[in-house]
Parts: structure tokens; C-alpha cells; sequence
């Protein structure tokens, strides 16, 4: 197993292009798992622009497979005032496997502040039964702590499409970034596997993460996740996503599009 902080000291650049090599650990299915695509492209950008501001917004979109060596390669769109749009390409032996669009800004001063993603009261992590059970879940699952906070598992005829999950990397060293978030932001099933009778496929098409906060440096990792599918119809569905500290604060709201073939 190649932990997250390992495969992200053993990347390399060449250039303007970041290369990875991947182990089959951190597949997810015949591909490699969503988050972590997502993180490399992120941390490309970090890496080949290294003066960006913080990440506000991110758009990402699950083109096709990707496994083994795969390569990011950013590119800057614009760099304004205080924001800069970063495009990157990641790519494997088939092509292309994930493009993203990066948007960073740096923070202003503002006399307007809401905040209307309150956490959900449950349990504490302690105190919820795990998640990934070992034989039935997805390669990459090793990689994080799980527990299921509220609502339904997969696979169990659930008329409500509704979970909470508490998460973080077993990696002890992974970090409180955002390249971090990123990776362990995309780990629950969607929210819709709830409502299958029986296993069937499903494959993320496109992922929109908002950045709502630093998360704390000196916390112990675990992030409370809610999925919620909104619709589900026509072999797709849409769902919500939040992330918060287990402080309560939020720190992503994200909304995903998700073929199903149930």
C-alpha cells in the first residue's frame, strides 16, 4: 500500500507537467479513484505555479479511465487581481482521464459574512459503527478511516437517498491541506447506492467543489461528510455534498453528477 503522503513525495516534474505513478491501491474500480485525480491536479498547479492564492473553486470532469503512470499538465487561463484560473489535463495510457478548471483568489476585505451550512448533530466518530467493510469495498477505501454518522449503507432499499459518513487518512502524515481535502473528499459512495436492491455500477461524470475554509492544521483529521441525492432518474443522479470539521466548521460544498446501472 502507498500512502497518501508517499505518492505525493514520489511525483516528479518535468517541465510543466507532473507525473505520478499510481499503485493498483489507489484504484477504484477499473480507474483510478476520483479524489485522488482530482488532488494531482491540484497539487500540479500548485507545483508548476507556486505563487497561487488560496483554491475558492474547482470543476472537474471524469472524462474516461486512468491507472498506473498518469500525468497532469496545468496550464494558466488568466491571472487577474486577485484571481488566477488554472486549466489541467490529467492523462494515462488511454488519453485523457480528468480535466479541471481551478479557480484561486486571494481573500479581500468584506463587510458581508453568512454562513448557512450548520453540521447535522451526530454522533462522534468513537461512536459510529465503520463504513468500508474489508472484501466489499473499492481499492482505495484502505486508505481512510471511516464511520457511518447517519442514514442508510448502499445497497439497502432505502427510500431516502441520505448519508453521513465521518472520514480521514489513516495516513498520519497526509496533512490539512487542501491537496489532502481534495483526496478525501470524493471517498463516500454516492448517495443514491442507498436505494439499490442489488450491487450495481456507477461512474462519477463530473465533480464541482466549492473551498469554504482552511481546514485547522493541529485537529485530528476526521471530517463529517453528507451526500444527498437530490434526483435520481434516467441512470443519473445529482447530489449534494458537504464537508465540515468535527469542530462544526465547513470547509467544501461540492455537487456531483453520477451515472448509476441500476
Amino acid at each position: 500500500m502507498t500512502p497518501f503522503s508517499q505518492l505525493l513525495a514520489s511525483v516528479t516534474l518535468d517541465g510543466t507537467v507532473l507525473t505520478a505513478r499510481v499503485t493498483d491501491d489507489w484504484r477504484q474500480g477499473r480507474t483510478l479513484y476520483g479524489g485522488l485525480s482530482a488532488a494531482l491536479c491540484v497539487a500540479a498547479a500548485l507545483r508548476v505555479f507556486p505563487a497561487l492564492p488560496p483554491l475558492r473553486s474547482a470543476q472537474f470532469v471524469f472524462v474516461g479511465p486512468a491507472s498506473g503512470t498518469v500525468h497532469a499538465t496545468p496550464m494558466l487561463l488568466r491571472r487577474g487581481k486577485s484571481t488566477v484560473f488554472v486549466s489541467i489535463d490529467l492523462t494515462g495510457d488511454d488519453g485523457l482521464a480528468t480535466r479541471a478548471l481551478l479557480c484561486f483568489g486571494a481573500a479581500r476585505a468584506s463587510a458581508l459574512a453568512h454562513g448557512g451550512l450548520s453540521m447535522e448533530v451526530v454522533p462522534p466518530p468513537e461512536d459510529c459503527a465503520a463504513f468500508f467493510v474489508a472484501g466489499g469495498a473499492p481499492n482505495f477505501a484502505q486508505h481512510f478511516d471511516s464511520r457511518l454518522a447517519l442514514g442508510a449503507r448502499p445497497v439497502s432499499a432505502a427510500a431516502d437517498p441520505d448519508m453521513a459518513l465521518w472520514l480521514r487518512h489513516r495516513d498520519a502524515v497526509a496533512g490539512h491541506g487542501t491537496v489532502a481535502l481534495m483526496a478525501l473528499a470524493d471517498a463516500a459512495p454516492p448517495a443514491a447506492m442507498t436505494m439499490f436492491t442489488a450491487p450495481a455500477p456507477i461512474s462519477t461524470m463530473t465533480w464541482m467543489v466549492d473551498i469554504l475554509a482552511d481546514a485547522p492544521a493541529d485537529d485530528d483529521g476526521w471530517r463529517l461528510m453528507r451526500s444527498t441525492a437530490e434526483t435520481v432518474a434516467d441512470g443519473y443522479s445529482s447530489q449534494a455534498m458537504t464537508i465540515w470539521t468535527r469542530a462544526g466548521l465547513a470547509l467544501l460544498a461540492a455537487r456531483q453528477c453520477v451515472a448509476i446501472f441500476a
